[in-house]
């Protein structure tokens, strides 16, 4: 590994960038905020003849998609990016996409729902997308977005997933904002990725396939089904596989799950994406003053690292859940319900806090960190119970 140039740039540059160099034969793309300077910058790569990409500049999501799938069933390798209302807009797709097992890499720029309209960072367009049969990662920097990006395609187009992957990134803060980054040779990128080679291209009329039958009555439908849960299984392992050896490529780690001072942590929190640097800020300023505590971050949420989850956090006294999304009429939030799903079958009894942070852009500070940690010890202590906190809302 040869020494790297450390530049600034924002998380939808590097995923631009990571598109550019991993040159899909087809994106079909409508620009939203705050994802359109993906799409608005890979259309410049396309313009200037970087890439050989057919770029279609489709009139909505909902368009986007389905061209996406239509290449990719046709044997096209295939990116594309969205955010918020685009990303629900292509709800019905979604499903399509997993069903058809096409392996579509998607970034999406984590953003709140309408209504009331909201264009800043959260993760209700993501969450609804959660059991769709996508793939997910989550990005806390735009190093990661970029990291992640390439990762994508090896996962989505391994011969024992065959499912599309989104990669998020939180809008605005990582979206936008400045970062120090470092990017791979494109050649190193190309090598990594590989050519792509479909198993079953509809193209090939040498071995003519279908797609997206028709499967009516009887259980051929849940033949379908069981077929992609086990992909979905295997995709823990290959985003294992195919994490670890980009990791020995650039020098920089994966972790399906980063644990930060869990060892002998007492109190962990648990969150997703970029407000993860927060928490881990505050922990180790706690840490300094001799408190036990920790972070837990995953980076894979879908299929969820349940194991892992339960690992990191075994030996706590309390842990803390920040979701910045809600699921109405549930009793916990989704992040929440997917940990302690975990430590259920781990036979681990933690008390969970629940907390909703960061809605529509709102800060998440230090002030809010130390709160959640100072409420963990109170729910050992028995003065909290733990019950779920709209977290940065006066009373």
């Amino acid at each position: 590994m040869t020494d790297k140039k450390m530049f600034s740039a924002t998380g939808n540059q590097m995923v631009a960038d990571a598109f550019r160099q991993v040159n899909p034969d087809v994106m079909a793309a409508y620009p939203i905020t705050p994802q359109t300077t993906i799409v608005e910058g890979y259309a410049k790569f396309v313009a200037d003849g970087k890439v050989t990409t057919e770029y279609v500049p489709v009139e909505s999501e909902h368009s986007a998609l389905s061209a996406c799938i239509g290449a990719s069933a046709a044997g096209a390798r295939v990116a594309t990016a969205t955010s918020s209302q685009g990303l629900a807009f292509m709800w019905e797709e979604l499903h399509v996409a997993s069903g058809m097992r096409c392996p579509i890499v998607m970034a999406n720029a984590n953003r709140a729902l309408s209504a009331p309209i909201n264009i800043h960072g959260d993760h209700s367009d993501i969450m609804g997308a959660r059991d769709t049969g996508w793939c997910i990662m989550f990005a806390e920097t735009a190093q990661e977005a970029y990291d992640n990006t390439i990762i994508a395609f090896r996962v989505a187009e391994d011969p024992n997933v065959l499912l599309p992957v989104l990669t998020t990134l939180d809008g605005f803060v990582t979206t936008h904002a400045m970062d120090c980054c470092v990017m791979e040779e494109d050649q190193v990128v190309k090598d990594y990725v590989g050519e792509y080679k479909p198993l079953y291209p509809l193209l090939d009329t040498d071995n003519p396939v279908g797609q997206g039958m028709f499967a009516t009555l009887g259980n051929g439908y849940m033949k379908y089904k069981l077929t992609e849960r086990q992909a979905a299984d295997n995709a823990l392992e290959a985003f294992e596989k195919h994490g670890k050896e980009w990791a020995e490529i650039t020098g920089r780690p994966f972790d399906l799950v980063d644990a930060w001072g869990c060892e002998d942590a007492d109190y962990i929190i648990v969150v997703l994406g970029s407000c993860a640097g927060n928490a881990r800020f505050q922990a180790r300023k706690l840490r300094a003053e001799g408190k036990k505590v920790g972070v837990v971050r995953p980076r894979v949420f879908r299929p969820f690292p349940a194991k892992q989850i339960a690992e990191a956090c075994k030996n706590a006294k309390a842990v803390a859940v920040l979701d910045r999304s809600d699921s109405f009429g549930s009793p916990h939030a989704p992040l929440s319900l997917e940990v302690r799903s975990a430590f259920y079958e781990a036979g681990l009894t933690v008390p969970v806090n629940d907390y909703i942070v960061g809605l529509g852009g709102a800060d998440i500070t230090l002030d809010q960190m130390n709160e959640v940690f100072t409420e963990l010890e109170q729910r050992v202590q028995g003065t909290y119970d733990g019950s779920i906190k709209y977290l940065g809302i006066e009373e």
